[in-house]
């Protein structure tokens, strides 16, 4: 017997030496090669947070990589130097919140029926909802329809348009048909249950990783997007936050210098206030996405499974 089991743990030992050098030469290699990706998302991100608190000579002189050289706020500075920037920052938060919220119930109450068997003509409804996706207008018969519809420098002019999303739609109705199934819709109907009843009682709780990776992309979609400030607003106070942002940077390549207000006016490089810019408007996005990351992959996964 002690023969035996000095066998088969050398047996167990050499096995296991197989499954250490297996490790070595293929999990090493796509570890590497992961890390490789991971780095080049996190290096250019603490690239631009070293540039956007170094000073201007450092950064000009292409001195500063992944460490800020003579470190000074004044980027910063330039961006709170205004008052109005505050007010802006606060008004972006509540049309990203509006935008997020309504653009979840047009999403659900699209994507539900359409991954329904017995909604009749599902599929022609899904071709022309999924027309958009493909084909546009442009920017000058967008623009002479929004005219027309009294939305031009207004703040719905920045909600409205873009609350329907083809692709959002497209992603919610998938999961629906692959994690909703018929039987449970049945025996819900079974107990007297209305459709307005199984939707939010069975199939919401039931969609929660979905609902947040959707939410995500309306939020993140709305806040990074300025070209329809740019477009189609006049007034400085219905101006988003990234769009003054955008201006400031402009302003600063004209002139290397950044005036917002008689009140503000302070020195500084582009490419420094470009920074300064982009972490600012970063950094809200990664103080909200860790909360929902454990939705948001599943629910990518699952949403991309064909149905």
């Amino acid at each position: 017997m002690k023969k035996e089991e000095v066998v088969r743990g050398a047996e167990v030992n050499s096995e296991g030496n197989r499954a250490i050098v297996k490790f070595r030469i293929s999990d090493f290699v796509m570890m590497f090669v992961i890390t490789l990706l991971s780095l080049s998302c996190i290096l250019p991100f603490i690239h631009i947070a070293a540039k956007s608190i170094s000073s201007n000579n450092k950064v000009i002189a292409k001195a500063v990589y992944f460490w800020p050289k003579e470190a000074t706020l004044e980027a910063y500075k330039s961006i709170f130097a205004d008052g109005s920037l505050g007010k802006s920052m606060i008004y972006s938060v509540i049309v990203t919140l509006i935008f997020t919220a309504l653009g979840m119930v047009v999403c659900i109450c699209g994507a539900y029926p359409l991954s329904r068997v017995r909604l009749r003509g599902r599929k022609w409804l899904t071709f022309l909802l999924m027309v958009p996706m493909y084909f546009g207008a442009g920017l000058i018969p967008t623009y002479l329809l929004y005219s027309d519809y009294k939305l031009l420098d207004n703040m719905w002019v920045l909600i409205l348009p873009l609350v329907y999303s083809a692709y959002n739609l497209l992603i919610m109705k998938t999961f629906f048909m692959s994690s909703i199934p018929d039987s449970l819709e049945e025996s819900a109907f079974l107990d007297g249950a209305s459709n307005i009843q199984i939707l939010l009682k069975i199939v919401l709780p039931l969609s929660k990783p979905i609902l947040a990776t959707i939410s995500l992309f309306y939020a993140v979609g709305r806040w990074n997007t300025y070209s329809d400030n740019m477009y189609f607003i006049r007034s400085e106070k219905l101006k988003m936050v990234q769009y003054k942002l955008y201006q400031m940077v402009a302003s600063a390549a004209e002139a290397q210098t950044t005036a917002m207000s008689d009140a503000a006016a302070v020195t500084s490089t582009p490419e420094v206030l470009q920074a300064a810019s982009v972490m600012f408007i970063t950094i809200p996005i990664i103080c909200i996405y860790p909360f929902l990351q454990k939705y948001f992959v599943k629910g990518t996964m699952v949403g991309a499974v064909k149905g």
